[in-house]
């Protein structure tokens, strides 16, 4: 199994080193390869990447993470492409429960899981699981489907059969969109044990119910009509 982790960053000095090195740490040699699509960045993003040995920098001049992972999707030479934010990072067991699940489940094309936050006063980590645990995951056994693209597997086969990403959804309801359309082709799975560790900087900053509510409406949204809600997104960075 060839495995490509792509991580698509922007302005993301403060964060990526932490990032590939957790990534270097716990790929255990799983990976092909490691690529950093660097998203036009003005601080010091690509040139900390580049000095990361075992790293590949990539630079997509088009703004947006859709157009930062369609470039990784179109340079990736992996058969399994793991897309993760520049913030994130994988735990022990992640590679070992990505392994598992495309070796044994041959009808998987595509996985994804919860974030748990590493940055969270332990009042909102329980409001995070309850929002996982009671709400996310009672839904997406009900709809069938659920992703979020920050902790997205995919089939690069099954991605090129999907004519890639849709780049035009800016943000809101775009891991909704990638998963419905790649549970045509198999199984669109979400595992609650499939956990990345992530910063929760943008829900502090935006306000966790404020965020909570557009991603459910837009989730709602695309499940409904097939597109999103909110077309428009003002990156706080």
């Amino acid at each position: 199994m060839k495995i490509s982790l792509i991580i698509c960053a922007y302005n993301e000095e403060k964060y990526i080193q932490a990032c590939l090195d957790n990534a270097l740490k716990n790929s255990f040699g799983k990976f092909q390869e490691i690529i950093v699509v660097d998203n036009n960045s003005t601080d010091r993003t690509k040139e900390i990447a580049e000095k990361t040995p075992g790293v590949t920098v990539v630079t997509e001049l088009k703004k947006g993470p859709n157009f930062a992972r369609q470039k990784g999707f179109e340079v990736a030479t992996g058969d399994i492409l793991a897309f993760i934010d520049a913030d994130n990072h994988i735990g022990e067991n992640w590679v070992k429960i990505l392994i598992e699940e495309f070796t044994n489940n041959p009808k998987t094309v595509c996985l994804s899981g919860p974030y748990e936050y590493y940055d969270f006063a332990k009042w909102q980590k329980f409001l995070t699981l309850i929002y996982w645990y009671i709400l996310a995951y009672p839904v997406y056994l009900l709809v069938g489907y659920m992703a979020i693209w920050g902790n997205f597997i995919i089939k690069k086969e099954i991605l090129e059969k999907m004519n890639g990403i849709d780049t035009s959804i800016q943000f809101y309801g775009d891991d909704t969109n990638i998963s419905r359309r790649a549970s045509k082709f198999g199984k669109a799975k979400f595992k609650l044990n499939f956990i990345i560790y992530s910063s929760a900087r943008r829900l502090q900053d935006q306000g966790m119910f404020k965020i909570a509510a557009l991603y459910v409406l837009n989730f709602l949204s695309q499940i409904i009509t097939k597109k999103s809600i909110t077309q428009t997104y003002n990156d706080i960075r």
